[in-house]
């Protein structure tokens, strides 16, 4: 599975954990930065995320900043993105089983290392139910071209 992988500087540690926790199951990952603890704009490391989950280039994203909400929002101003906040493993599991989610977003200021990485290792190894699920993502995807 490849993952594409970024954060500000307000999730820059957590997501080094997370790096090393993939990279020891094996996983084929790809950091899209910040690379350091020096203030940044979450909204340029969403971008450069979703643009490559959106292009298809990676299989799911992973973004943290400080809360996960902010970095979760710009993520999903990208066209066929569903980023999902999480800070749980319920809502990571039901977001790719119900809402077909292709980004988590985590907030390092919120959710503690361990609890990171049972959501990490929850939203991964979860898969979209389709059925009548499938009935609601067309119509997020409708909204989205209304929009285009």
């Amino acid at each position: 599975m490849k993952i594409a992988l970024g954060s500000d500087h307000a999730g820059f540690s957590l997501k080094k954990e997370i790096i090393k926790h993939l990279e020891e199951k094996g996983m084929e990952i790809k950091d899209f930065g910040t690379y350091t603890e020096d203030s940044c704009d979450y909204p340029d490391f969403a971008l450069k995320v979703a643009e490559e989950v959106s292009a298809q280039n990676f299989e799911l994203g992973i973004l943290v900043c400080g809360t996960g909400i902010g970095i979760s929002i710009a993520a999903n101003k990208v066209p066929g993105i569903r980023a999902a906040a999480c800070t749980d493993t319920f809502a990571a599991h039901a977001c790719r089983e119900h809402n077909n989610a292709n980004i988590l977003a985590i907030g390092e200021r919120i959710v503690g290392t361990g609890l990171a990485l049972d959501i990490v290792d929850t939203f991964l190894n979860s898969k979209f139910e389709g059925g009548r699920h499938q009935r609601r993502i067309d119509k997020i995807t409708e909204i989205e071209k209304k929009y285009k």
